[in-house]
């Protein structure tokens, strides 16, 4: 029965002679606590696909789940170590040389960088490595065979020698027929050990190359899925609460995600507006530069409160404060006014799957760029919602509270839908107005910020124009443009550019640095 743990194996469990039995045998290579070793089992019952190969590797190799144990660990373990050779059992001495192999390469060190503790990575590393296994597992088969070879004719030795002690013939007879039996059983011991060492010669450069190849392999995989992870704004502590089988679907959305091909475009909008919201406080408004004129009494210059303490200079400071030229300390820093929601309005209609440098998609950047604004409220502790928008029938609404988290489902069901059809800018521009309305009403927040990200260019009604410039007057909302695809001529004969008071083209669409500045005044 093959065993799954590292604890000794009893005498009676192994099929060595118990003669040959040292005190202490290890059915796994890898030194493991109980703890360890829970974890390896807990995570085999939660994945599917581990218990999968396990069933089917161990149907025709009897070390094959003792081996699955020992590459989980060595990749799950900050400091993995190996038991020594002479305390290992006889019949797991091929995977002590397949995890030393495994183990020597640099690419092994650079997986467990980013397995290391972390059990569904470590998991999904030894799923990764399982071409290898089997091809490795079918070499270490003829090695196993000779040593099998080798115990039986000792074990036929042994048989002979009782049988002999055991029995009332010819003395004579029985010895010589023991020193025949033992001749042959030594050199079929020899032949055996022979072809066993051959065997692991012949197969140690295919395992190490084999395992270079894993390893190199399953760093790869582990690589891009943290990527992944980095690029959707997921980070460790959600997944670390996830159960096995809920993370492995949350990476195989993200790897087949309709926008996972641009999962490197998403990540530096993302990390382009990390380093955008840091330059804001490059010159705080705490940095002195000089003085000015205002009406800011948190600045004002201390001579000119002087002037409060001498009655006739009295009128003459409140004539000054009113005129707003009292002298101010001035300050370097941009400052975001917004303090209502961030509203993202990304066109999806047709034109917006087309293609443009890079092979970069209009959709592409522009939910690169909205996924990029909702980290840029969280950030600031306000709303964000994100409204997809083509036709004037089609329309959708994700809404994420500044009080609430926003799951990973949702924020990938915002970036996925795509709507297609035409293009009408009413109801969305209306619908954001609306959510400000509701905003301002509910918790007497005004000054949000509406960013509408579109190719195209629509009209709208006189009557619609005049009702929008008043609502946004009275809310005191701003809106920002995004005209993507579109060069800079025709953006600024657009209605676009009358309805937005910050309007940029976007003809390049592998460079973010071209929105950067949305993210240093939003």
């Amino acid at each position: 029965m093959t065993r799954d743990d590292s604890h000794p194996a009893p005498p009676q469990e192994t099929d060595t002679p118990s003669s040959a039995v040292p005190a202490q045998r290890h059915t796994t290579t890898v030194v493991a606590d109980r703890f360890d070793l829970a974890t390896w089992h807990d995570t085999r019952a939660q994945s599917t696909a581990l218990r999968d190969l396990a069933a089917e590797l161990s149907a025709r190799h009897d070390s094959a789940i003792d081996l699955l144990t020992d590459v989980f660990l060595a990749a799950y373990q900050a400091r993995p170590r190996l038991h020594d050779r002479a305390t290992v059992d006889p019949a797991r001495l091929v995977n002590h040389h397949i995890l030393t192999s495994l183990m020597e390469p640099p690419e092994f060190a650079e997986l467990r960088r980013t397995t290391a503790g972390d059990a569904y990575a470590a998991a999904m590393s030894v799923l990764a490595m399982s071409t290898m296994l089997r091809r490795i597992l079918e070499h270490a088969d003829e090695a196993e065979q000779a040593r099998r070879a080798q115990l039986k004719a000792e074990r036929a030795t042994a048989q002979l020698a009782e049988a002999v002690r055991q029995s009332d013939g010819d003395v004579d007879d029985m010895d010589q027929a023991l020193r025949e039996a033992a001749e042959t059983a030594r050199t079929a011991s020899v032949q055996a050990m022979d072809s066993a060492t051959q065997a692991l010669t012949a197969a140690a450069p295919g395992m190490r190359a084999a395992a270079h190849a894993a390893a190199a392999q399953a760093a790869t995989a582990a690589r891009r899925e943290a990527e992944l992870h980095r690029a959707w704004g997921v980070g460790s502590a959600q997944t670390e609460r996830l159960p096995f089988a809920e993370r492995l679907r949350l990476a195989e959305r993200l790897a087949t995600s309709r926008l996972a091909q641009w999962a490197d475009l998403i990540g530096r909008f993302r990390q382009m507006a990390s380093g955008e919201r840091a330059r804001k406080v490059e010159h705080t408004s705490g940095e002195l530069v000089g003085v000015t004129l205002g009406d800011d009494l948190s600045r004002i210059v201390p001579s000119e409160l002087a002037h409060l303490g001498l009655p006739p200079l009295r009128a003459v400071f409140a004539a000054r404060f009113a005129a707003g030229e009292l002298m101010l300390y001035d300050s370097r820093g941009e400052h975001s006014s917004g303090r209502g929601a961030i509203i993202a309005c990304v066109d999806t209609s047709h034109s917006m799957y087309e293609e443009g440098p890079g092979g970069v998609t209009r959709e592409a950047w522009a939910k690169a760029c909205a996924l990029a604004l909702l980290d840029q409220a969280r950030h600031a502790r306000r709303d964000f919602v994100g409204i997809l928008f083509s036709a004037a029938d089609k329309l959708q609404v994700f809404r994420f509270p500044a009080d609430e988290p926003a799951p990973v489902e949702r924020v990938l069901e915002f970036a996925e839908t795509f709507l297609g059809g035409g293009t009408d800018y009413q109801r969305p521009l209306g619908a954001a107005a609306e959510l400000l309305q509701q905003e301002f009403d509910d918790a007497a927040r005004s000054r949000g910020d509406i960013v509408m990200i579109t190719d195209d260019d629509c009209g709208v009604t006189e009557a619609w124009m005049r009702q929008w410039k008043e609502t946004k007057r009275r809310l005191g909302f701003r809106v920002f443009g995004a005209a993507v695809g579109v060069p800079p001529a025709a953006a600024a004969e657009s209605v676009l550019d009358v309805l937005c008071d910050n309007l940029r083209s976007i003809e390049d669409l592998t460079d973010v640095h071209a929105a950067a500045d949305l993210f240093r005044v939003i």
